[in-house]
């Protein structure tokens, strides 16, 4: 009786081995059933170039016969021309970019379900064109950071323009402009001033050499000698037209040289050592640091340190700020050094233009604090509508590029 049982469920077994040989041939050749919903578009917020496609998954896609692998996009210059594949997005996607398209050019798309089995039916849609938009709608938050700072830098403008007094916080390094300057007319020794080893392309050079004029007046005043080497050509002419007319104000154009602003080399360490030499010789009681600086900082802020100056230095070098705070006796950090110049001359506009930038950066930054509570309370709370309202806000002002 058991060896008539076990052979009847072999048969079973062999009879249900024959079915699925016959089946599951048929499934692996089915053809899958055509996405739906496909359209093309221009891409929005882009600069061109870009056709957006969007479809809805085939019923086979994720369910169904759950059969679909892959879809096949493929494109035309006309409706009836051949179409060329160009992408085959995996299963379960439903968005494709093309991108390097000729922009005022009509295009037409194809797409198909891809399985084992072949493909499905083509949907077409089309024609689309690709063309660059005025606005990126994606950097909305932009505008409005820049529209505030614009309306805040234009009102204390015009507030310093009206003889309004605008205070803005002391900068130790610049209130010691002054001392230092009158520490070397004093010992009868001269001003040292390095604005940097870049070129005038350089913001922070031409930061360092705006900086120079107003040093260039207390000298003047003071007729304390000024040296100024440089290791570009051009920071060379703009620092004497710039120390010429800062004499020129001061009313001692008799006491200007040409020399005081001289060229020395544009190799790094040569230029370097050449300044060493010039302090170690003629032992200026001041040292200025005031621009771009690399490897050289430490170098120069050494030896000023060795033979006794006082030095202020100042740069937005990330890397190079630490050996200045070493070994200067006073450093502008990153914006002070740009605030310099208005905080020496007192400008009206420009401390204008300066208090309007922290005012709105202020606005800005209230808006972000006010989306991150929302966001916390809405988290706590569960409140879906706050948590809208704080993201809206938090990500306005987040300033993403």
């Amino acid at each position: 009786m058991v060896t008539i049982g076990i052979m009847r469920y072999l048969g079973t077994v062999i009879a249900l081995l024959a079915v699925l040989a016959i089946v599951l041939p048929v499934w692996a050749d089915e053809v899958p059933l055509a996405p739906s919903d496909f359209r093309a578009f221009d891409s929005p917020s882009d600069h061109g170039g870009s056709i957006d496609l969007k479809w809805q998954r085939s019923p086979d896609d994720g369910a169904g016969g759950n059969i679909v692998t892959a879809y096949e996009i493929s494109r035309s210059a006309t409706p009836d021309g051949e179409f060329s594949q160009v992408a085959r997005p995996l299963k379960g996607v439903t968005a494709y970019s093309d991108n390097g398209l000729t922009d005022g050019t009509k295009y037409y798309y194809r797409i198909a379900a891809v399985s084992a089995g072949g493909l499905s039916d083509q949907v077409s849609a089309g024609p689309a064109v690709a063309s660059q938009q005025w606005f990126n709608k994606k950097r909305a938050n932009l505008l409005v950071v820049a529209c505030i700072l614009v309306f805040a830098i234009a009102y204390y403008i015009y507030l310093g323009a009206k003889g309004r007094d605008l205070h803005i916080r002391r900068i130790a390094g610049l209130e010691a402009v002054g001392e230092a300057v009158g520490r070397a007319t004093e010992m009868g020794r001269p001003v040292l001033f390095i604005p940097g080893i870049q070129d005038m392309d350089n913001v922070q050079t031409v930061a360092g050499i705006t900086i120079l004029g107003e040093i260039a007046k207390m000298t003047a005043q003071y007729e304390t000698r000024l040296e100024v080497p440089v290791s570009r050509s051009i920071v060379m002419s703009t620092g004497r037209e710039t120390v010429r007319q800062a004499y020129l104000e001061a009313g001692r154009p008799d006491l200007y040289s040409d020399d005081m602003v001289h060229y020395i080399t544009d190799e790094q360490f040569g230029y370097v050592a050449a300044v060493d030499g010039i302090m170690v010789r003629e032992r200026p009681a001041a040292c200025f640091y005031l621009g771009a600086f690399f490897a050289e900082s430490l170098i120069l802020a050494e030896t000023g340190s060795s033979i006794g100056a006082i030095q202020v230095a100042g740069t937005a070098m990330p890397t190079q700020i630490p050996f200045f705070v070493a070994a200067c006796d006073y450093t502008l950090i990153g914006e002070e050094l740009f605030a310099a110049s208005a905080y020496l001359s007192k400008d009206k506009k420009m401390l204008g233009s300066i208090k309007g930038q922290d005012a709105g950066k202020a606005v800005a930054m209230v808006f972000i604090i006010v989306g991150v509570v929302l966001v916390t309370l809405a988290a706590i709370s569960g409140n879906h509508a706050v948590s809208r309202a704080g993201e809206w806000i938090k990500n306005l002002f987040a300033l993403r590029m």
